[in-house]
């Protein structure tokens, strides 16, 4: 340690749990190593993709001699904002028709669930926010360093490897009045566990009835089932009712742009001056945050979403990404079926979008990882993008040693 240095007392942080995961994959040189910790879509080759109908879109970008380099506003790009409520709450949204909806371009969902994490710490009644048990990793630092106490609410049964849905429906009903609950929109990070649309409806008037503020996490809008109005349908039961809420989107999934960090905050609200102010506010968060947002992956976005050709073309791809998810979920279930691994394995095709979780122990994890070179959260989380036909083989003989010789 050089004592010379102010920063001599700095201690070693540890390792992100989930980008920790790739870190360890890298540095690995068995060629039968596989990596299922990272949130990103891969082909059958295990390569990342660029969607087509993206490449076409950033080469009209690029040849456009009109398009300059200025400065965005501080909520960002206006098409992009438009087209993202529309996506989300539906083109014929009441909301948006009657300008009870403000959106801003954000830093991916990250970004939009910092800028109203920020926004509900300054201007909120509530300081307490319900989080899902378990829920993504990153979602208690968002929202605590934002300044709000965070608590959980039961959501995955481990015996059923499904929803606690009376748990849930328990600790929200024992919320504190206008408490905040984060909601996923679909596809839930790490379960792959969603509410059916009987629950959500009850899980809609138990929130409504105790003034409980809903607000959800969209990154996987189209990416889960395929269809980009069946994923946002538990956002819009909430808007339908005309009560307010907040949605952070994301575009990394769906339009697999992870890297540009686009993503959008929406705020709907009982009325159009309310809104107003609201969207006065937030810029007042976001300027000193990081001035305004970035311009060309929103431009991309809304280039696509804009063209009715583009937005078709969009649709196929989203689909066929969402499906090979779905078969790849088919295929390993049929895999340990066949080679006759102990235990009921019907949750990994019941489980839906990116991730499912295993409920492999931390001990089996580990196992896998040393015997078997493949990497994935301690959880027991396996990203199903990671997967191909090709290595399915090779997951299913990791899983059944784990579960055959590990407690």
């Amino acid at each position: 340690m050089d004592s010379s240095s102010v920063f001599a007392n700095i201690v070693r942080a540890p390792e992100d749990a989930i980008l920790g995961v790739t870190v360890a994959y890298n540095k690995d040189s068995s060629p039968d190593k596989l990596n299922l910790g990272v949130g990103a879509y891969r082909t059958e080759e295990g390569k990342p993709l660029v969607l087509k109908v993206v490449r076409r879109a950033e080469q009209m970008l690029v040849n456009d001699n009109s398009r300059v380099k200025e400065y965005l506003p501080i909520v960002g790009l206006a098409d992009f904002n438009k087209l993202s409520a529309k996506l989300i709450f539906g083109a014929d949204s009441p909301a948006i028709q009657e300008n009870r909806v403000t959106t801003v371009q954000c830093l991916s969902g990250t970004g939009s669930l910092r800028v109203g994490a920020e926004f509900l710490a300054r201007h909120y009644h509530q300081l307490t926010i319900y989080i899902p048990n378990p829920t993504w990793g990153n979602h208690t630092k968002i929202f605590g360093l934002a300044g709000l106490s965070v608590k959980a609410y039961r959501y995955y049964d481990p015996a059923t490897r499904g929803l606690d849905f009376q748990g849930l429906l328990e600790d929200l009903g024992a919320a504190p009045s206008g408490s905040i609950v984060l909601l996923h929109a679909c596809a839930h990070n790490p379960t792959g566990v969603d509410p059916t649309i009987e629950q959500w409806e009850q899980i809609r008037q138990l929130m409504r009835s105790k003034g409980l503020l809903p607000f959800f996490d969209s990154a996987y809008q189209g990416f889960a089932s395929g269809n980009l109005d069946a994923d946002a349908g538990s956002v819009r039961m909430f808007v339908a009712d005309g009560g307010e809420c907040l949605a952070a989107q994301s575009y990394a999934k769906n339009m697999g742009l992870y890297g540009e960090r686009v993503g959008a905050l929406s705020i709907v609200c009982k009325t159009a001056d309310v809104a107003s102010r609201v969207e006065s506010q937030l810029k007042l968060v976001i300027r000193p945050m990081y001035s305004n947002p970035p311009i060309h992956g929103a431009s991309i976005v809304a280039t696509i979403l804009k063209d009715r050709d583009m937005y078709n073309e969009w649709t196929v791809e989203l689909k066929a990404m969402a499906d090979r998810i779905i078969s790849m979920r088919q295929q390993l279930f049929d895999s340990l079926s066949a080679r006759g691994t102990p235990g009921d394995w019907s949750h990994i095709i019941k489980q839906i979008g990116m991730f499912t979780f295993t409920g492999l122990n931390t001990k089996q994890v580990a196992f896998m990882t040393k015997e078997y070179h493949i990497y994935m959260t301690s959880d027991g989380r396996i990203s199903m993008a990671g997967l191909s036909s090709r290595t399915v083989p090779h997951l299913t003989e990791a899983i059944h040693a784990a579960v055959t010789r590990v407690g």
